[in-house]
């Protein structure tokens, strides 16, 4: 179970304040995030410049890691909230972030040199997690999970974003958005996803005109959401082309 997390414009933050207040930004947002991560049992693997690598499962044995690992994903947006208001009333730049994660067999242990090592996670689903959480921009959602997350998970309210082969694999992976806990969830959000999920599905069957005005009406709802646009163009792109009777949506990413 892997988790990558950075911060949105972060080279536009580090432009604007010295290093000394870029040390405190960032140890004033890792300090939070952390703790949330630990309360979730997870593990830390490191943090790269505004990136935090934390992992599950390891060195503790978690039959739920999976789950922890979304809720701690969720907890992390919430906080993210509360911190970008205390940055802008210090005068600091506000804090967006992208968080990806996914689940699968990993190399634990300890690695590196025989100068120095450190206790770390490698193998596919690792790299899987970190593609994940970089797309989660070409969609304009905040929070991506791999099927074999979601297919493993209950209690939580999510929305199927796309099915996609990303770049240097060739197996397709449905994505998901977790959106939050469903006990938490509002009528209003319920009925949105429900609303997405079959205008999806309209998309999947090749229904490009039914498709085409559920996405306009969900764009409607929620004005400037990048998803719905994301659909709406490729549903332009497709409506001349001839495809195969088993497409089933694929779409692939040919960045990282």
């Amino acid at each position: 179970m892997y988790y990558f997390s950075d911060i949105r414009g972060f080279t536009s933050i580090s432009e604007v304040l010295s290093a000394h207040e870029l040390k405190i930004f960032l140890n004033d947002f890792f300090t939070p995030i952390t703790g949330i991560i630990f309360e979730n049992n997870g593990t830390i693997d490191k943090y790269v410049g505004d990136m935090v690598m934390a992992f599950w499962g390891s060195p503790l044995t978690d039959t739920e890691h999976r789950k922890h690992a979304v809720l701690a994903g969720l907890k992390m947006l919430e906080k993210t909230e509360e911190l970008t208001k205390e940055f802008i009333e210090r005068g600091l730049p506000e804090v967006n972030v992208g968080i990806g994660i996914n689940s699968g067999l990993m190399n634990v242990g300890d690695m590196g040199s025989t100068y120095r090592r450190s206790y770390t996670v490698l193998g596919d689903a690792v790299n899987l997690g970190s593609r994940m959480e970089s797309i989660t921009k070409f969609y304009g959602v905040k929070f991506l999970i791999g099927e074999e997350t979601y297919d493993h998970i209950d209690g939580i309210l999510c929305r199927l974003i796309d099915k996609v082969q990303v770049k240097g694999k060739e197996q397709p992976v449905r994505i998901y958005e977790p959106l939050c806990q469903e006990q938490e969830a509002t009528p209003e959000q319920l009925k949105l996803v429900e609303e997405y999920h079959n205008a999806h599905e309209h998309y999947v069957k090749q229904e490009r005109v039914k498709a085409q005005a559920c996405f306009k009406a969900l764009e409607e709802q929620e004005a400037n959401k990048l998803l719905y646009t994301v659909y709406l163009e490729r549903i332009e792109n497709l409506r001349n082309q001839e495809l195969p009777a088993d497409w089933d949506g694929t779409f692939r990413h040919t960045a990282k």
